[in-house]
This record gives C-alpha cells, structure tokens and sequence, in this order.
C-alpha cells in the first residue's frame, strides 16, 4: 500500500511558510515626529520598547510622561542592573526613538483561531487516517495535531492584531 504522507508534509510545510510569512514584519514607515509635551496622550499605557544611547533596551508599559522623565513599568531588559524589573525613570536625553505597541481589534485572533481550528482538525484527521493503524496512537496524533494547529493559528491572528509605532522625540 503507497504511503500518503508526503501530501501531509506538503501541507504542513506550506502552513509553516505561511506562518512564518505572517510574523515578518511590514516595512516600517518614516517615525512619527512629537515634541516632548506630545507624547503622553501617544504612549502613556501602551506597551513600548526604546533602546538607550548606552545599548540597554527596555520592554514595558510607559505610565507617565513627567517634565524630565519617562516613567516606565520595565517588564523586560537588556540592561538587568541599571534597569531591573519594577518601576523605572528614564531621563528624557536619554529617549530618542519609542516604539510602541498598539492593539487593535480582535478580528485577527478570532480569524486565525477559527483557521487554526478548522486546519487543525483537517490535517490531524486526515495525517491520523493515513499514517497510523490503530486508534491508540491516532487519537493522541489527531488531538496533538489539532490543538498544535490551533494553537498557531491564535497566535497568528495575535500577530496580525497587533501595530507598532516608531516616534521619534523632537526638541
């Protein structure tokens, strides 16, 4: 009997491919231009990322712009002793290029869950059909599979919801 596995690793590497192709990101445009005193209405509780003039970069939540200061809740950096975990100032010569991450919708995950579960039982099904004979080892293939898929697909639609914005700070 001819195995009929490789439409399988056809279709899962296609599927990967395609993920991979989704995560990369879109050319980024020109940075958004604000002056000091713009910046809070755009960060302030938005997930950001700046790298500082000494290499550190810092992942968090921006809470406040104050005159002289960025205050930033650091969930994330590469500077783990200037800028541990916690509440954290950045002084305002320091903060020359902000990234931030915006949301927008759900449209996205909703899409991409839907696909992921759609695809995921389709390939686990069909891969449990063909490249196993007894149902002890097709159930787990077909529930490891689907769920996998599944999983990816949430993740995708996540990837797809999510915007980012570079601002540069002007004097």
């Amino acid at each position: 009997m001819p195995s009929r596995v490789g439409p399988v690793r056809r279709w899962s590497a296609l599927f990967l491919v395609f993920c991979l192709l989704a995560e990369v990101a879109p050319a980024e445009s020109k940075p958004l231009e604000l002056k000091w005193n713009e910046l809070s209405s755009m960060i302030a509780g938005h997930r950001v990322e700046l790298t500082l003039p000494e290499g550190a970069t810092i992942q968090g939540e921006a809470v406040a712009v104050r005159e002289d200061t960025l205050v930033i809740d650091v969930q994330r950096s590469s500077g783990a002793k200037a800028y541990p975990k916690g509440s954290a100032t950045i002084p305002r010569a320091s903060v020359n290029v902000i990234k931030v991450e915006r949301a927008r919708g759900s449209a996205g995950r909703t899409l991409g869950t839907i696909g992921g579960v759609l695809t995921g039982v389709v390939v686990g099904g069909y891969t449990a059909a063909v490249a196993t004979d007894s149902a002890g080892t097709a159930i787990p293939l077909f529930l490891g599979m689907a769920t996998g898929i599944s999983i990816a697909g949430y993740f995708l639609g996540r990837s797809a919801d999510r915007r980012f914005t570079l601002i540069r700070v002007v004097p």
